[in-house]
Order: C-alpha cells, then sequence, then structure tokens
C-alpha cells in the first residue's frame, strides 16, 4: 500500500507532511502547484497523514471516489518536481479545512476525512 496527495493540496502545498516523512518519497511541483507522493518510494508508515492541515492524503486503498484519478496523478506527476522534504510555508491563498469542506460540498461530495487525519 502507498498513499496518495489528492487535489486538496491543488494551489495549497503545505509542507507540514513531507518533513516527517522517513524515506523522502514527496514531490515538489509547480504545475500544478502541489505536493505528490512517489508510491514506488512510500513505505505506508502514515506518519505524513495526521500533519496535512488540509488532511489531503489518503491511502491508496481509502481515495474518495471523486479523488480516484489522483492515484494515478502522484505516479505520473512526482517524476516533474525534486524531492522535498522540509516545511515552508503554505501558498498565498492557501485554503483551509472549512474552505476546502465547502469547495466539496459546491462540488456535491460529502468531505471524507482519510483515516488517521
Amino acid at each position: 500500500m502507498t498513499h496518495v496527495v489528492t487535489a486538496r493540496c491543488l494551489d495549497c502545498r503545505y509542507t507540514d507532511c513531507c518533513a516527517v516523512c522517513p524515506v523522502e518519497c514527496f514531490h515538489k511541483i509547480d504545475d500544478p502547484a502541489m505536493l505528490v507522493i512517489d508510491p514506488e518510494t512510500c513505505i505506508d508508515c502514515q506518519l505524513c497523514v495526521p500533519e496535512c492541515p488540509v488532511h489531503a492524503i489518503y491511502a491508496d486503498t481509502e481515495v474518495p471516489a471523486h479523488y480516484a484519478e489522483w492515484t494515478d496523478f502522484n505516479q505520473q506527476l512526482q517524476a516533474l518536481g525534486p524531492v522535498f522534504t522540509k516545511k515552508e510555508d503554505a501558498l498565498p491563498g492557501a485554503l483551509s479545512m472549512e474552505q476546502v469542506h465547502e469547495r466539496e460540498r459546491t462540488a456535491g461530495w460529502d468531505p471524507i476525512e482519510p483515516a488517521g487525519a
């Protein structure tokens, strides 16, 4: 099993998660502006899950249906950015958890939180 960063990270790029990763599986992507996980490197330690302020990280077996495509996106996008391991400020205009939930409700989805968040 591996973990997947979903669209909740888009244009937010909180980096709390990658600062705790023991195997350096996070990659910093600029287009789209976010972090993704290299599924070949992730050891499923789950340390990153509770660190994400917007709960953007799910186990690959628990990704909500409306974010299912992000499993493949993480694998594809990770090659586009360098490994990233430090905490930085989030991007300007980064969403709060409440704003993420509102965006999901507006899309007609019930917000589903990852296990361990």
